[in-house]
């Protein structure tokens, strides 16, 4: 692997922005809503919560997850994914899987009753992303156990017009215009449209991504009307995981091949819609939220089973994947009490999802020249999944001032989960035997919550040191993948139980902001992936344990000048595991989660005047990790380097950005389709923009 020496100039120049002058600003408040349901400063709860601003991603030149949440504590974005080049795999507190967070949209769980589809999120016109880490039990029925991820777009009257062009290595292009709307009927409206081509280092793989969203709001003598419209399409050619043989990566299959069939594709439409209304209901706040979405995914793709020039040596498949999704809340809010906040409301969370495909066997070589066609590879089997979820939740929060320095705060949902599936499959090579399968149905009624509390133990101004811990327990059923699941049997819920204790401190007139968290996280049926009969399955995963410390510094030097780094401490471990390798039992209690470091830390500088020169450079190392969960293959720590250089004129911003400049190609993610196959991180991007205000 090639060393980190490209960091040295990222901190050279860095040092070079220290001698910036600016004269600071007022402190401006920020404020989330994720954990709460009403606008709180951060420094007031319980939890771990990061809000990185809509500017930031601007002025920085982000427009993808990594990026975004590149220098906030605890959180690791592995990008791409068997979810397609695309997609990212969040990992919260040592866990990284691919539905144990939440991913929420102004305020609607991005993705339904299923898995969040993080292929389409888009983060043009954002206002801020909240990030809380930790469980999030009471508020939302898709429920989080290690994180939740808010992207909350801007209202339509606080809409600048923009557009943006930018082209990059790979053949990567991206174009992006955001109107604010003439004003209708008393309506105000926003609408953005961008598209983007992202091209790779792997031969055959790329995504194009197209996206509208059409916001509106109308303030009516009787309340406050919502209603958007997000469309998304996203086209996909996947990459191919390297595969382990092992305790090292087969010399056979080069760094840069591609084994899927030729002319693979993960392509993805999905339209949602929203309706909300808030308006005064005596002393509380009446909101209702209403969404609804239809996705569609037609799949074709395959992954290497035999690491041998053999024949057959991969397994494909070819689906279509239709969802449906609807969420309904209603909430009442009351924030005007005497020392007293409360929110009590009830929801539900509909999905039905249908997949209908085959898999087939084919012979590629092991570089991934000459791959077979579509037409070459009929379908040996037929596989029919549906199933159907509803979840229902009523809940309620209340915040409590019991005293000046105390904030008390606790919150109770009880959960009823009605899912029911049907699978079938039918073996052409067994047409007598008909279809196999049948059907299953999992009803539970749980209740889960939180409590939590804040004391101020030092004020002076702006300037406070606060303490807090809290306590949750969560729950939801477990994850379905229509790509592999083809069993009937409805695995049991997955239940997790969190500690939290830490502290929060603004400090030198608000520019020095800390923050210190320790976490304990027992986890139960972790859904994971194993191998039957060559195919992987979901399987539940028994015990798991996850403790540690993170912790972040953000020091704003002068007023456009901001330094900010962070550091996690990650200790993840199998408590009660066994699992079946080559025939043999083995329990897996006290061995370290596979993919999952112990050290992550970040530094970036970012110094964004209103005019003139603009940089940010972002520095982040990940630890050394496992890559199987037998721990007999360790894999060493490697650091990558982000940079952003721009010129910023009246209306006009010139930006050269460029990510992975240390063009690292280590694993970042283990595949839950292909057997002891990983995704490696993308090799170095660098593109030059322009953006115009307006």
């Amino acid at each position: 692997m090639k060393p980190a020496v490209p960091l040295i100039p990222c901190l050279l120049a860095g040092g070079i922005l220290l001698r910036g002058q600016s004269t600071p600003p007022p402190a401006s408040a920020t404020v989330e809503v994720t954990a709460t349901r009403f606008p709180e400063d951060p420094i007031r709860v319980p939890a771990s919560v990061t809000v990185v601003t809509g500017q930031e991603l601007r002025d920085r030149g982000i427009t993808d997850l990594q990026g975004a949440l590149a220098l906030v504590a605890g959180v690791n974005i592995a990008p791409g994914g068997d979810a397609g080049p695309a997609s990212s795999i969040p990992e919260f507190m040592g866990l990284k899987e691919f539905d144990a967070f939440l991913l929420v949209v102004d305020g609607v769980p991005w993705g339904g009753a299923f898995n969040p589809d993080l292929p389409t999120l888009d983060l043009q016109n954002v206002e801020r992303i909240e990030i809380q880490r930790g469980a999030a039990p009471v508020m939302y029925g898709a429920t989080s156990f290690v994180g939740v991820i808010q992207v909350i777009h801007k209202k339509p009257a606080d809409t600048q017009g923009s557009a943006q062009l930018a082209a990059g290595n790979h053949s990567s292009g991206s174009a992006a215009v955001t109107l604010r709307l003439p004003r209708w009927s008393h309506v105000d409206s926003s609408l953005t449209v961008d598209g983007a081509k992202q091209g790779y280092d792997d031969p055959r793989t790329s995504f194009k991504r197209g996206h509208v969203l059409w916001r509106n709001q109308a303030e009516l003598a009787a309340g406050t009307l919502r209603f958007d419209l997000d469309a998304a399409s996203v086209d996909q050619d996947p990459a191919s995981p390297r595969p382990r043989v092992g305790a090292v990566f087969s010399p056979d299959v080069p760094v840069d091949s591609n084994q899927n069939p030729a002319g693979a594709y993960l392509n993805t439409r999905r339209a949602t819609f929203t309706l909300g209304w808030d308006q005064d209901a005596g002393s509380a706040v009446w909101s209702t939220i209403l969404s609804t979405s239809r996705s569609r995914q037609d799949v074709f793709r395959g992954f290497l089973v035999d690491i041998a020039p053999t024949s057959p040596n991969a397994h494909g498949y070819r689906e279509r994947i239709d969802t449906t999704d609807l969420y309904f809340d209603t909430h009442l809010t009351w924030t005007n009490l005497p020392d007293l906040k409360v929110v009590a409301g009830l929801d539900h969370l509909h999905g039905m999802g249908i997949g209908r495909g085959g898999d087939f066997d084919y012979t590629v070589n092991l570089d991934g020249s000459n791959p077979p066609g579509s037409d070459a590879l009929p379908p040996a089997a037929d596989i029919r999944v549906d199933d159907h979820r509803d979840f229902s939740g009523l809940y309620g929060f209340a915040e409590w001032h019991p005293a000046e320095r105390w904030i008390l705060e606790g919150g109770l949902r009880m959960n009823r989960t009605d899912e029911s599936r049907r699978a079938y499959t039918l073996d052409f090579g067994n047409l007598a035997a008909g279809y196999v399968g049948g059907q299953d149905q999992r009803i539970v009624n749980r209740l889960t919550g939180s409590l939590g509390a804040t004391w101020t133990a030092w004020e002076s101004g702006v300037d406070r040191v606060n303490l807090f811990a809290s306590y949750r327990t969560a729950y939801k059923p477990s994850a379905i993948d229509f790509g592999l699941d083809s069993t009937p049997g409805i695995l049991a819920p997955e239940t997790a139980r969190n500690w939290d204790l830490g502290t929060k401190s603004r400090l030198a007139g608000g520019r020095l902001g800390l923050e210190v968290s320790a976490f304990l996280l027992d986890f139960d049926n972790l859904v994971m992936s194993q191998s039957l009969g060559g195919l992987p399955v979901l399987v539940n995963g028994g015990k798991q344990r996850f403790q540690g410390v993170e912790a972040t510094a953000d020091w704003q030097i002068q007023g456009d000048l901001v330094l900010r780094g962070t550091y996690s401490y990650h200790d993840s471990r199998f408590r009660d595991y066994v699992k079946s390798f080559d025939g043999t039992p083995t329990q897996l209690a006290g061995k370290r989660v596979e993919m999952t470091p112990y050290h992550l830390g970040s530094l970036g500088l970012i110094y964004t005047p209103p005019q003139g020169f603009t940089a940010s450079l972002v520095a982040r190392y990940t630890g050394s990790v496992f890559l199987d969960q037998r721990n007999r293959v360790p894999y060493g720590g490697y650091a990558t380097c982000d940079a952003s250089f721009g010129y910023r004129f009246d209306r006009w911003t010139m930006r050269l950005t460029g990510q992975n400049l240390s063009d690292r190609r280590d694993p970042v993610a283990e595949s839950e389709m292909g057997d002891a196959q990983y995704y490696l991180m993308p090799g170095r991007r660098v593109q030059v923009g322009a953006s115009l205000r307006f």
